[in-house]
C-alpha cells in the first residue's frame, strides 16, 4: 500500500464507486479487444451492484456516439488544457467520462498512430492529459457528488494513474492496474519528465525509470495497490524473463500483489444463435446454418464450393500473432487440402506478401486486408478451424471468440490459451472435453503439423462433437466479473458495507444493456 490510501476509511454507505479509465471502450473508440473488455466487465459489475464510471479520452468519434452529453469540467491547466464532458455509452446506458483535449485527440490516424503507422509524438502528453483528469474524477474535484473509492486503471495509458494519486499524498481512493499486454509500455525519453507533472523522484530507478527511459506501465507496477492481469497462466509467465518484457523484476517485487483473471465473452454480442450479421444462425443442437455461413463466404471469396475444411486467420498480422511464422509455412499449410483465408491488417510487408500469396494460391487460399470487425464475425461463423497462433498470449479473445461459434482453434500452448483450450489429443480431453488443437514450438513446421492434424480430425473423426464441446465452454464476464468484486472488496471493505449483493444495483438503461 501507498500513502494516502486507508483500506478502513470509512464513508456512508452505499454502493462501491468504481472509475473504470481505459484508452479505449467500444463502440465509443476501439482497436482490439481492450475495447471489448473495457465494456463488458464495467457492466458486468454494474449489474452486480458497482457504481461504475468509465473514462476514456475525447476521441473525435466518442464524442460523436456519447449520448446526453453535457460539459461538466474544465481542466486549463492540464497538458494542452482540456474540458470533461459526461454522458452515456450508447450501447449499454453505463456513465461516461470523457476528456476533451482538442489539441491531443482531434486528428487523423488511428487511436494511438498517424496516417503512415508511426506513434503519435506527443503520446506521453495526450495519456498523461488522460491521467490527470482522471484523478480530478476520482478525487471528486470535477463532481462534488461523485468520488470514487477505487480507481481501476487499464494498461499503459491509463498506468500514470496509480503514480499520479500516490503523489497527492491527500486520502485518496485505492488504485487497481490491469495489464493487459506486456508488450506495451508506453516508454518514452526521459527528456519528456516535466510535461507529467509529478515529483522528480518518481522517475528513479526505484520508480518509473526504465533503461534511461519513463516507463508508464513501470510506473503503474510500482505505484498501484494491487495488480492483475487477464489470465492465471499469463500472470506467472510474465515473472520469468522470457515474457516479463524487462519488467519481470519490478513484477516479481509486486508479486504478492498481483494475479490473472481470465478475461471473459460478452454472450450478449458473440453468439451465432442471434447474430443478425450471419447469413444463417446456428445453435449446438443445429449446426446446418454454419454450413450456411460456409457456403455463403466459399461464394463471396471466390473458393471451391467442394474444398476441404476452412480455416481462418482473423488477427492482427504482426510478430505476436506469428504471421511471419505463418507466411513460411502457408505452402504446407495448403498442401493438407484446406481452404485459407486471412482477414487482418498490421506490418505493411506482411500485408503485402499475404496479398501477393493469395494471387499465387488462388482459389484455396484468400486474402482480405484491413479489418472489418462484421466481416470478421462472418468468417469465424463460416469457419471449421481458427488459427490464433500466438508468441506469447495474455489472454486471447479471439481463440475464445471461435470456439463460441464453432471454429477450433489451432493455436500455440501459451498464456491464456492454457487456461482456455483443451487440445482434442490430451488427457485433459477426456475429462473436460476437447475444445481445439495446441502446439508448443514458434515454427513453421509445428504450425502446419497442427494444420495436418486437426484436418485429420476433421476427416476422420466425430468433428461435430468437438465443436460442440467448444462452443459450450462457458467463459461469460460473470465468473470474472466476480473475482474483480472481490478484489475490489478487499481494497475498500468500508465501501462494500452492507455488501453489496444485498443493495439493489445502480439504475441502468435495461433496453440498451
Amino acid at each position: 500500500m501507498f500513502p494516502g490510501f486507508d483500506a478502513t476509511e470509512m464513508r456512508a454507505p452505499g454502493p462501491s464507486r468504481v472509475l473504470f479509465v481505459s484508452s479505449e471502450v467500444y463502440p465509443l473508440a476501439k482497436t482490439g479487444g481492450l475495447a471489448d473488455v473495457s465494456a463488458a466487465l464495467p457492466l458486468s459489475l454494474r449489474l452486480l451492484g458497482v457504481d461504475i464510471r468509465l473514462m476514456l479520452p475525447g476521441y473525435p468519434q466518442a464524442l460523436d456516439l456519447l449520448l446526453d452529453k453535457k460539459v461538466v469540467a474544465t481542466f486549463e491547466d492540464l497538458p494542452a488544457g482540456g474540458r470533461l464532458v459526461a454522458g452515456k455509452a450508447p450501447d449499454s446506458g453505463l456513465p461516461v467520462y470523457l476528456y476533451d483535449s482538442p489539441a491531443l485527440y482531434r486528428r487523423g490516424g488511428s487511436l494511438y498512430q498517424d496516417a503512415q503507422g508511426q506513434d503519435w509524438p506527443d503520446n506521453h502528453l495526450r495519456y498523461a492529459g488522460l491521467c490527470h483528469a482522471a484523478a480530478r474524477v476520482a478525487l471528486g474535484e470535477a463532481d462534488s457528488a461523485w468520488r470514487a473509492d477505487i480507481v481501476h486503471a487499464n494498461d499503459w495509458h491509463a498506468a500514470l494513474l496509480p503514480a499520479i494519486l500516490a503523489a497527492r499524498g491527500a486520502t485518496r481512493p485505492a488504485t487497481l492496474l490491469t495489464i493487459h499486454n506486456m508488450a506495451f509500455q508506453g516508454n518514452f525519453s526521459i527528456d519528456v519528465a516535466a510535461d507529467l507533472q509529478l515529483p522528480l523522484e518518481m522517475f528513479s530507478t526505484d520508480g518509473m525509470e526504465f533503461f534511461g527511459q519513463i516507463s508508464f506501465l513501470k510506473g503503474g507496477i510500482r505505484y498501484a495497490d494491487r495488480l492483475t492481469t487477464v489470465s492465471p497462466n499469463y500472470a506467472k509467465e510474465i515473472l520469468m524473463p522470457r515474457y516479463g518484457c524487462g519488467l519481470d523484476g519490478a513484477l516479481r517485487a509486486r508479486a504478492d500483489d498481483l494475479v490473472g483473471i481470465l478475461n471473459g465473452v460478452d454472450y450478449s454480442v458473440w453468439d451465432p444463435s442471434r447474430d443478425t450479421d450471419l447469413p444463417s444462425q446456428y445453435t449446438t443442437e443445429d449446426l446446418s446454418g454454419k454450413v450456411a455461413c460456409k457456403a455463403a463466404i466459399r461464394q463471396e471469396l471466390g473458393l471451391d464450393a467442394s474444398g476441404g475444411p476452412l480455416i481462418v486467420f482473423v488477427n492482427r498480422l504482426t510478430h505476436q500473432k506469428m504471421a511471419d511464422i505463418l507466411l513460411s509455412a502457408l505452402p504446407a499449410i495448403l498442401k493438407s487440402g484446406v481452404q485459407f483465408v486471412l482477414h487482418g491488417q498490421g506490418d505493411k510487408s506482411l500485408e503485402s506478401a499475404f496479398a501477393e500469396a493469395a494471387k499465387g494460391h488462388a482459389p484455396q487460399f484468400a486474402a482480405r486486408i484491413g479489418y472489418e470487425e462484421r466481416f470478421a464475425r462472418r468468417l469465424t461463423a463460416a469457419a471449421d478451424m481458427s488459427l490464433t497462433a500466438s508468441r506469447f498470449e495474455p489472454c486471447g479473445l479471439t481463440t475464445m471468440y471461435a470456439m463460441r461459434y464453432g471454429a477450433l482453434p489451432v493455436t500455440r500452448h501459451v498464456g491464456g490459451v492454457v487456461d482456455t483450450v483443451v487440445d482434442a489429443e490430451s488427457a485433459k480431453a477426456a475429462e473436460e472435453g476437447a475444445t481445439g488443437f495446441v502446439f508448443e514450438e514458434e515454427t513453421p513446421t509445428a504450425m502446419a503439423a497442427c494444420v495436418h492434424r486437426a484436418t485429420h480430425w476433421f476427416h476422420e473423426r466425430d468433428w461435430s462433437q468437438v465443436q460442440r464441446s467448444a462452443m459450450l465452454r462457458d467463459f461469460g464476464w460473470k465468473r470474472s466479473a466476480d473475482r474483480y468484486l472481490d478484489l475490489y472488496r478487499k481494497l475498500r471493505p468500508a465501501a462494500f458495507a452492507p455488501p453489496a449483493d444485498a443493495r439493489q444495483p445502480p439504475e441502468i438503461d435495461k433496453e440498451a444493456a
